[in-house]
C-alpha cells in the first residue's frame, strides 16, 4: 500500500512523494530530492534534517523522544510543528502527511 507525502520546499513549491509504510520520512524525501542533508544519517545527532510538520498533522504523530526534542533546540527556524524527520517512521495511518522544509536549511551535498 502505497502513501502519498506532501513537501512544502524552502520555495513553497509542492512536491509530492510515494512511500512505504515502514519507510523513513528523511529518506523519502532525500529520495524526492529535497534538501534534507541527514548528515548524522539517523543517529539524532545534528538537526540537518529537521521540517515542519503541518499543525493539523502534529498531534497525530507519535511523539518526539526527549533526544529529538534536545536537537530541535540547534535547528535553525524551528517552531512548535518542528520533527527530525529521521525520527519519522511512515505508517499508512500517515497517508497524505504534509511537512514543510524551512527556508533557512542548508544542504552541504548540494554545494
Amino acid at each position: 500500500m502505497s502513501i502519498t507525502i506532501t513537501f512544502l520546499d524552502p520555495r513553497g513549491k509542492t512536491i509530492a512523494a510515494s512511500a512505504e509504510p515502514g519507510d523513513n520520512l528523511l529518506r523519502v524525501g532525500q529520495a524526492a530530492g529535497l534538501p534534507l542533508e541527514g548528515t548524522c544519517e539517523g543517529q539524532m545527532a545534528c538537526s540537518t534534517c529537521h521540517v515542519i510538520v503541518a499543525a493539523d498533522w502534529f498531534d497525530r504523530l507519535p511523539p518526539a523522544a526527549e533526544e529529538e526534542e534536545d536537537m530541535l533546540d540547534f535547528a535553525a527556524g524551528a517552531r512548535r510543528t518542528s520533527r527530525l524527520s529521521c525520527q519519522i517512521e511512515l505508517t499508512a495511518e500517515m497517508d497524505g502527511l504534509t511537512v514543510s522544509i524551512p527556508a533557512e536549511s542548508s544542504d552541504a551535498r548540494r554545494m
